[in-house]
């Protein structure tokens, strides 16, 4: 594609109106088409990962908020 070509498609699309439902809807199923979906157990796998995270986490911040009430109710006993 030359220089005069690749403007003339530029100019081309800025001339085509700000939104067209049938051009949004069939781009959208071309980039999902294009999306690698996990299989049933990936998903499980993943989502089993990210809820032991989640409890660890929340255990951590649990354990450093009762270690720091502990230490408030020493100081200002």
């Amino acid at each position: 594609m030359t220089k005069g070509e690749a403007k003339t498609t530029i100019q081309e699309q800025e001339k085509k109106p700000g939104f067209v439902l049938a051009d949004f809807l069939r781009d959208t199923k071309a980039e999902l088409d294009k999306v690698v979906w996990p299989t049933r157990q990936q998903l499980i796998a993943e989502s089993a990962v990210v809820i032991v995270m989640v409890v660890i986490a929340a255990l951590l911040i649990n354990g450093v908020d009762w270690i720091f009430a502990q230490l408030a109710k020493i100081i200002f006993k």
